[in-house]
């Protein structure tokens, strides 16, 4: 089972993130696109969370060299 995040709590990783019930469950398909860092956006209903459901394949956030 993936982690349930919040609104407002900062992304662990760049990607979509996908609205869920609370119970988990779809509800219509709403995904976002989230930045790493960056605060998840309000639900459509209270309750609801979000996870991660497709990262992003770059270097966003990772040191180079």
């Amino acid at each position: 089972m993936t982690e349930r995040l919040r609104p407002g709590n900062k992304a662990k990783r760049s990607g979509q993130y996908k609205e869920r019930g609370p119970r988990g469950g779809d509800v219509g398909g709403r995904e976002v696109t989230v930045v790493k860092g960056e605060p998840l956006p309000p639900t459509t209903k209270r309750g609801n969370t979000y996870d991660l459901v497709d990262p992003s394949d770059n270097l966003a956030g990772r040191r180079r060299g």
